[in-house]
């Protein structure tokens, strides 16, 4: 049986927990800092959860079925 491929694209912004959740780092946060409020530059470091429908195409995207 052929190796499983996975998109790299998506490998490089999505990644999935051992518990299977899965996690993405929030755009813009290094663009034209100097117009956001300090609260959402801070916000904007944290990873945030995908959930629903979009993050099981993530994971069938990333060989994880």
């Amino acid at each position: 049986m052929a190796k499983k491929k996975i998109k790299k694209s998506v490998a490089k912004r999505f990644k999935v927990t051992k518990t299977g959740k899965v996690m993405f780092k929030h755009q813009y946060g290094s663009h034209k800092k100097l117009n956001k409020s300090k609260s959402r530059i801070r916000r904007q470091k944290e990873p945030a959860k995908l959930n629903g429908k979009f993050a099981k195409k993530v994971k069938k995207l990333l060989g994880r079925d």
